[in-house]
């Protein structure tokens, strides 16, 4: 019997750790109940400096923590800048070539320089950090001359003291400046040397004093003029940039043109800091509604609310249908709601999956593998919620993401560039042959649709319907575009002098190259199909794999047939789609964008009168038969073979409020709203210990426990007589 005693204690032991939830939460038990959302995020985050970070993943943090002069409203579409910290969204003045003041509407021509003048609002302040400290005496309180006195620092936090300051003019000046550091290498700082003046011979300089200097030194790059950025006073600057870019206030919402603090740069510069991670790329600093307190990008990132923000409101107006949708019912609340936003990394999607469908995260995108579980295509073509979600009170939201996907031909190449008719053809025979709602349909769950030029819906200068089709690959039957016949590609490949695929003088077959890069179109079922495409031409494709930097350097070079390529945008403007094709961006010949080294006389003349038109006020009706007439030209020259514009699908739960898609639009934690109750009454519901098989083992046992210790005492009564 005593074995049967201990058993017992066991029994209720395992029905006891399945009465309550608590050992499937990932999360502290303090953070039970609070008022913070819950993310996930795949990459880690390479850089978190501005000056240099260019990446979605990056952007997830930088862009809730830096704050440039202006951002894009929240709710409204088109998307519309608004000021962010500035007092308004700066109007351009222009000048001649002697300093003359035009008139707003003067031609492109005549403008040499154009002056955007920006006031800071007063009061903003950054968050707490240790590089604003002083002492007594008014010097910075930790000014390390040697590696010894960071001896038991190892993180931000570790600095006993933090203060803060005021945002100023010259923090903006300081970050543009940041731009042309040698050490540093912007990604935008070729382009922008292009339009600030003065910023490439800033960089000229810099280059020389950093010769001078050794490896990792901080350079003062306050004793360093930059002709094209002057302060007005202590809250105004002004930028000059040459001619005209009416594109410029788009780059003022993006974190390259956030504020950097001298103190903070020579803070970070100090020896021995670099080797503890302790830079602007692992702990930014900003006057953000959020600040970065927990950076382990293996695991865990944190952001928290920055108690020294200086605040906002949440919009009243946006378009038609968000009053319905729920989204103004914040309308005026002080921003952000949350106190802190989690982020843990998840390397898999099924993990990810699987917490979200337990509440443990507020949102999640749909990969292939949830894809079935999460959405079902409607007999029209629509998606919906399956029952198991709607059930859940999960939201779907979709929106055309201002991105595409594209087969480019080198237009240097003999085969297939050149505008002559025979190539033209050959290309226009492959556009219509390469089944892009096929693709879509089969590699992306119907998540795409397919492009028929370069600008994707939500770009000025989109057209939908009849007038949007491209002519040369689709016919409109019965009200929406229908693909043209294969009869259709051949016929034009016979024109082009390859009928069937041979050479009509010399028989032999036409091979056609495809570089890429192994793991994106690189992949085995994708390139299959792909081969199976161009075989319905009786066109043989070879493909070329490689790794990014082989194939990057194929594509400067120009040694590529065919390639693959995609574009996100950077602002909502066709200028930032329709200059991949301008001849001014040759990738050879100017070691630009335009990776197909496109040059069409007629379509650069377009694009360059396009290019220095707004798409807002009077000169939109002027520029949009422009961008009708380029997109014309490219149909029919067909440089690229219009692929797809990416979908995207996002599940939010029940209780996170006040989403949008938005994809220029960075700055969108500080709108989510979280009720925290509500999730913690769905958590407990949907994690409810499933008790009945550990009943079952707890009757097997006693089944197979209770006769043996019967027979036990029976043997041990047995013994005693």
């Amino acid at each position: 019997m005593p074995r049967f005693r201990r058993a017992l204690p066991l029994i209720g032991a395992l029905l006891l750790c399945a009465c309550g939830s608590e050992q499937n939460d990932p999360y502290p038990r303090a953070e039970r109940g609070r008022n913070i959302l819950y993310a996930a995020f795949t990459e880690r985050p390479k850089h978190l400096d501005p000056v240099q970070s260019y990446t979605e993943d990056e952007i997830t943090f930088t862009a809730q923590i830096y704050e440039p002069p202006l951002q894009y409203h929240y709710l409204k579409r088109p998307y519309t800048l608004i000021p962010l910290t500035s007092e308004a969204v700066p109007v351009p003045r222009y000048f001649d070539a002697a300093g003359r003041e035009l008139p707003a509407d003067a031609p492109a021509a005549a403008i040499a320089t154009s002056v955007y003048e920006i006031r800071i609002r007063p009061g903003i302040r950054y968050q707490p950090h240790p590089a604003f400290a002083l002492d007594a005496g008014g010097e910075p309180l930790y000014r390390a001359s040697d590696r010894e006195q960071l001896r038991g620092i190892e993180k931000l936090g570790d600095f006993a003291q933090t203060d803060s300051r005021e945002l100023v003019a010259d923090d903006y000046i300081y970050q543009i400046k940041r731009l042309a550091h040698p050490r540093l290498h912007s990604p935008i700082f070729s382009m922008m040397a292009e339009r600030i003046v003065g910023l490439r011979e800033l960089g000229e300089a810099l280059q020389e004093e950093g010769k001078k200097l050794p490896a990792g030194a901080w350079i003062d790059l306050d004793r360093f003029p930059l002709a094209g950025v002057s302060r007005v006073d202590r809250h105004t600057y002004r930028i000059s940039l040459h001619g005209k870019y009416p594109q410029f206030a788009y780059w003022l919402a993006m974190p390259f043109f956030a504020p950097v603090p001298r103190e903070v740069d020579r803070f970070y510069h100090q020896p021995g800091m670099a080797e503890k991670n302790l830079a602007l790329d692992w702990y930014p600093v900003g006057t953000g509604p959020f600040m970065l307190t927990d950076n382990n990008p293996n695991s865990r990132m944190v952001l928290a609310r920055n108690p020294n923000f200086h605040g906002e409101s949440y919009p009243c107006e946006g378009e038609p249908g968000d009053e319905a949708a729920g989204l103004l019912a914040d309308c005026g609340k002080p921003l952000p709601f949350i106190e802190q936003a989690v982020y843990s990394r998840e390397k898999e999607s099924i993990p990810y999956w699987n917490k979200f469908l337990q509440g443990y995260y507020d949102a999640s995108g749909i990969s292939s593998d949830s894809f079935d579980q999460a959405v079902r295509l409607a007999v029209g073509g629509d998606v919906q919620l399956t029952d198991e979600m709607r059930d859940k009170g999960i939201s779907l939201l979709t929106s055309v993401r201002a991105s595409i996907f594209y087969m480019g031909f080198n237009m240097l190449d003999p085969v297939v560039g050149g505008l002559g008719e025979q190539a033209t053809k050959l290309r226009q025979a492959l556009s219509i042959a390469i089944d892009q709602e096929e693709f879509i349909s089969i590699f992306m769950n119907g998540r795409g649709i397919p492009a028929t030029s370069p600008l994707p819906p939500g770009i000025f200068g989109y057209l939908d319907g009849r007038e949007g089709i491209n002519p040369f690959v689709y016919d409109w039957v019965d009200g929406r575009a229908q693909r043209k016949p294969l009869a259709e590609a051949k016929r034009l490949l016979a024109e082009a002098g390859w009928p069937n695929g041979r050479n009509a003088v010399t028989g032999e077959p036409l091979v056609l190259n495809l570089d890429t890069t192994t793991g994106g179109m690189g992949e085995k079922s994708r390139l299959d199909w792909l081969t199976r495409q161009f075989a319905r031409l009786d066109i043989q494709l070879v493909v070329r794999s490689t790794d990014f930097n082989r194939f990057q350097e194929k594509i400067r070079k120009g040694a590529v047939q065919l390639y693959y390529l995609g574009w996100n945008a950077d602002y909502p403007d066709p200028e930032n789609f329709l200059f991949l094709l301008a001849g001014s961006e040759g990738k050879v010949a100017k070691a630009g964008e335009n990776a197909s080294n496109y040059a069409n006389p007629e379509y650069d003349r377009l694009f360059e009168q396009m290019k220095d038109l707004e798409s807002d006020g009077p000169r939109g009706a002027e520029r949009l038969p422009i961008i009708r007439q380029a997109i014309a030209l490219l149909q029919h020259d067909a440089p690229w073979i219009y692929g797809f514009h990416p979908k995207s699908y996002t599940l939010g739960q029940v209780w996170l409020h006040n989403r949008k898609p938005t994809d220029v639009g960075n700055n969108i934690l500080k709108y989510q709203r979280i009720d925290a109750a509500e999730r913690e009454r769905l958590r407990q519901e949907w994690n409810r210990p499933v008790l009945w098989p550990l009943a079952l083992l707890a009757a097997l046992l006693l089944a197979v426990l209770l006769p043996a210790a019967i027979a036990h005492r029976r043997r041990e009564r047995g013994t005693a007589r």
